[in-house]
């Protein structure tokens, strides 16, 4: 990975980590987009919650990016 990307996926990460708290939870994630499809957090979850906290760390987020 780039250091631009990576620098990027950072950025986008705390734009989303609404508290600074260094997780995204699942309340964030449908603030920042309220449109998301119910079905879309359990697939998300079952993606990109490696660790099934029910949270995405910083890892777990670039892992789920494209």
């Amino acid at each position: 990975m780039t250091d631009e990307r990576l620098t990027r996926l950072k950025r986008e990460f705390a734009a989303l980590d609404g508290d600074g708290d260094g997780y995204i939870t699942e309340a964030e994630f449908r603030a920042h987009f309220p449109a998301l499809p119910a079905e879309a957090m359990p697939a998300l979850r079952d993606t990109g919650d490696a660790d099934g906290d029910g949270r995405f760390s910083l890892e777990e987020f670039i892992r789920l990016m494209p």
